[in-house]
């Protein structure tokens, strides 16, 4: 069974032609839609180029502009006629002019093979993750947006404004849940014939005219009515910055991309040449299953040096300001998140490691959890939530000046009160070790179906995932190590030397065991079955689908 391709194409003609020719010699029909405001001279021009082959088609035109209706509309007629005119094709790829293969095309026919009935697009629901940049998240369903973004700057805040202060609401069409993803997906002929012949399409389609950013949300939408299998990821790589700008990749990129096992990359700068020569040539096959993600901790690296610089360095572009105040507390204190979760023996372990004391969750919900259960401690301390809720800062303050000369730790966690964070991100005196994601194990463990943890793992992701930013924040002091899970169980090892490194650093460490780490067989499965729900588990990284089925981690590393 074939694929089809629709390319979305306005600029760099002559890359696209390259690509085109790339997908159809492999025996991949393509529909090519050319922005109408290409002048006809170029569109000539790109006909007589792919002129000598059966299986490239040009569809209607009509202008196109970003965050409009127009890119979703020009999808929607191309897609079409690709349906129409090939009757083999059981999947249809969305791409662009600047997208490129990264992989032989029969990889990608053999994966889409082995999933026949299953649509790979992203599809998140704006309720449960606000991951969008911008400022505009379910407003973009419930607001007008009759002007440009791009060209209409001004009235389009204004008119946004207006709306926001006048109360005015659109009214979500009955049975439809705003779902958002990346505008780059592969999907089945059954699921894009189903949308695209929709009973009640003119009416989505007039709703879908007037949301902000539509090639977003429509088929990542209506995809959920159709679908009876969704695999919510893409298999292009699309990155974008901390501005929501894409990534644009570079022949100095090739190495990177080599890493990624994407079928197809996007943005690729025009004058790639050594990216296009290379990879529309006769590429190696890697058998990967698709995974985008595999490189994003390198990118995340990227946004960091990009958004924080290094210590000392100062331009015009990256001019930090100063934080002021010196310590808060009295001494060293450290902060573990996500430990607890996949060490059950964590705490006697720390307390043996460094001889520190080694406390609870000092801020859950209740009570305050002082080691060994002491009701009160060192300095009249009471374990009373009450108590502590009252000022959280200088509760944490009187721990650690009642106990100096004995360092004192504590778990922490997205279900614990989180007032304390502000103090804690501005105390150089803190010690912070977080397993981003870890707060899923639970959840995972619980043997509860995805759908109904779902929300639940979206509002502790979204808790974990504001601490790390206001720990990220340039005026925070706090030393803060931060390991996703992907990144910490392929080597526990390393980050748990840090840990006794940075809290007892004249310790001798060598002949200390790992405490035993839970299984984590079949948490990978979870993951996905809560990104088939809807949800978008990020902080836990790449974590692979089928991580311990082939070797699981030894429960007793001995650290060297």
């Amino acid at each position: 069974m074939s694929f089809g391709v629709v390319m979305l194409c306005h600029t760099a003609l002559d890359r696209a032609a390259q690509v085109a020719r790339h997908w159809a010699a492999n025996g991949c029909p393509v529909v090519i839609h050319l922005d109408r405001r290409v002048p006809e001279a170029q569109r000539a021009a790109l006909a007589a180029a792919l002129s000598d082959l059966p299986d490239v088609r040009f569809s209607a035109r009509v202008p196109c502009e970003w965050g409009t209706f127009s890119l979703v509309q020009a999808t929607n007629i191309a897609a079409t006629q690709l349906l129409a005119s090939f009757p083999q094709v059981g999947h249809v790829l969305l791409a662009s002019g600047a997208c490129l293969p990264i992989r032989p095309v029969a990889e990608l026919q053999a994966h889409l093979g082995a999933h026949p009935d299953t649509d790979f697009i992203e599809s998140v629901t704006t309720a449960d993750v606000g991951w969008t940049i911008g400022g505009l998240n379910k407003e973009r369903f419930t607001l007008r947006f009759p002007f440009s973004w791009k060209k209409q700057r001004r009235l389009f805040d204004r008119y946004v404004v207006l709306q926001r202060r006048l109360g005015v609401q659109r009214r979500i069409p009955a049975g439809l849940v705003p779902h958002l993803g990346s505008q780059w997906w592969c999907l089945t002929r059954r699921s894009l014939q189903a949308i695209l012949s929709h009973p009640d399409r003119p009416r989505l389609d007039r709703y879908f005219r007037r949301v902000w950013i539509p090639d977003e949300s429509y088929f990542q939408t209506l995809v959920r009515q159709v679908s009876t299998r969704i695999e919510s990821r893409s298999l292009t790589l699309c990155k974008f910055d901390f501005q929501g700008r894409p990534h644009v990749f570079y022949d100095d990129h090739l190495h990177l991309l080599r890493q990624s096992d994407a079928f197809v990359a996007r943005k690729i700068w025009p004058q790639a040449d050594l990216l296009y020569r290379t990879f529309l040539t006769e590429l190696p096959e890697r058998r990967a299953a698709p995974n985008p993600a595999k490189i994003d901790r390198l990118f995340a690296k990227a946004v960091e040096r990009r958004t924080r610089g290094r210590p000392g360095l100062f331009m015009q572009s990256r001019f930090p300001t100063r934080a002021r105040g010196g310590n808060r507390a009295a001494a060293t204190y450290g902060v573990f998140q996500g430990f607890a979760q996949l060490f059950p023996d964590f705490h006697p372990w720390l307390a043996r490691a460094t001889g520190a004391r080694v406390h609870g969750h000092l801020f859950a919900p209740d009570r305050v959890e002082f080691a060994e259960n002491e009701r009160v401690f060192t300095g009249g301390l009471s374990n009373s939530a009450a108590l502590r809720d009252y000022n959280p800062g200088s509760f944490l303050t009187n721990l650690v000046w009642n106990t100096r000369g004995e360092t004192q730790c504590f778990q922490f966690g997205p279900a614990d009160v989180q007032d304390v964070t502000r103090f804690i991100a501005g105390d150089s005196n803190a010690r912070v070790f977080i397993i981003s994601g870890a707060f899923a194990v639970p959840l995972w463990r619980s043997a509860r179906p995805a759908a109904a943890v779902r929300a639940e793992a979206a509002r502790l992701q979204k808790i974990e995932a504001d601490l790390i930013a206001r720990l990220d924040h340039p005026e925070a002091k706090a030393n803060v190590r931060i390991w996703s899970l992907a990144e910490f169980v392929e080597n526990p090892a390393e980050p748990l030397m840090q840990l006794l490194d940075d809290l007892n650093p004249r310790g001798s460490h060598r002949d200390v065991d790992l405490p035993p780490m839970i299984p984590l067989l079949g948490f990978g499965a979870f993951l996905q079955d809560l990104r088939n729900q809807g949800m978008h588990p990020v902080l836990m990284g790449d974590f692979p689908i089928d991580f311990g089925s082939k070797s699981a981690p030894s429960p007793l590393l001995r650290l060297k």
